[in-house]
């Protein structure tokens, strides 16, 4: 598997839905059986040892983890093409998510997924590990609870809420009102798109576009037929990355139609890394699309 399809894979497998667009859900689940509502299960304070087994909650704890706090985190964060922090994940040893080796690393806390394997978590739980889950973010204010819900599940509410504040701020800074709003698709492998109700959707949203998909009333994720797409006629396209090796699902991505609509309208290649979590690196996404909306408003 390559390409998009890979990416969307990591998504709904690890996080969050880029390819993307999960539902929004509840932030945070706390483990079953605390009843001390301490999700590090340490009424008298943060956790000492914490281990992450998901992507996006990688990132989200070792922007928010104390020195020494953060003893392990998934092998995705490894990847630079699906990892925003894929430097600083090479500072912590990895896990690949079994419940048997991170049981062998002692932890007070595990930091997982909802899409993490249901035999897993009840595994930890069965070994009286807490975990704590969090769900794909599906909106910009979902990644800001992701934030909170993190922070505190670390024992570091105050980081968290800090952070959070950072990016509302940041984000306002990004907003601007563009004369008008040019149409775009988000179109992906297998002709792969997003609508309302996604993060991508909302980043989309966030840089000065409106959505095709959204404007056929597409909600959450789907196809995009190309003929669709063809009739559509929008001003801008984005597209993912290009992974090594070769897939059917990427085949339409070079289809004769889809390339003379490239060649006749605006779009451009943007990291998925910016996308997939709901981590502050989604502004860098919203940045560069608003920096692409300006061109293409500005062009003759």
């Amino acid at each position: 598997m390559s390409g998009c399809a890979r990416a969307f894979d990591l998504l709904t497998a690890a996080a969050l839905g880029l390819w993307l667009g999960a539902a929004a859900a509840p932030a945070v689940a706390e483990a079953p059986g605390d009843p001390s509502g301490d999700p590090s299960g340490n009424p008298s304070g943060a956790p000492g040892r914490v281990v992450s087994i998901n992507l996006c909650t990688d990132q989200l704890a070792m922007l928010l983890a104390a020195p020494g706090q953060l003893v392990s985190v998934s092998h995705l964060a490894l990847d630079p093409r699906s990892s925003a922090m894929a430097a600083e994940a090479a500072a912590y040893p990895v896990n690949h998510g079994q419940a048997e080796e991170v049981f062998l690393l002692a932890p007070d806390l595990v930091l997982a997924g909802t899409f993490t394997p249901r035999a897993t978590l009840a595994m930890l739980d069965r070994l009286g590990i807490p975990v704590v889950t969090l769900a794909p973010a599906g909106s910009l204010a979902d990644v800001r609870e992701g934030m909170i819900a993190v922070g505190r599940a670390l024992g570091r509410g105050a980081e968290g809420a800090a952070m959070a504040r950072r990016f509302d701020a940041d984000l306002a800074a990004l907003h601007d009102d563009p004369p008008r709003r040019p149409r775009a698709a988000l179109y992906y492998a297998n002709g792969y798109t997003l609508g309302g109700g996604t993060l991508s959707g909302e980043i989309l949203a966030a840089a000065g576009f409106d959505n095709i998909a959204a404007e056929a009333g597409l909600t959450g994720g789907g196809v995009l037929p190309l003929e669709r797409l063809v009739l559509a006629d929008p001003d801008f396209i984005v597209m993912g990355e290009s992974y090594p090796g070769a897939s059917r699902a990427e085949e339409l991505l070079t289809h004769p139609a889809l390339r003379t609509l490239m060649d006749t309208r605006a779009g451009g290649v943007f990291a998925d890394r910016d996308w997939l979590c709901g981590t502050p690196h989604v502004l860098r996404a919203v940045a560069a699309l608003r920096e692409a909306r300006r061109a293409l408003e500005t062009a003759p």
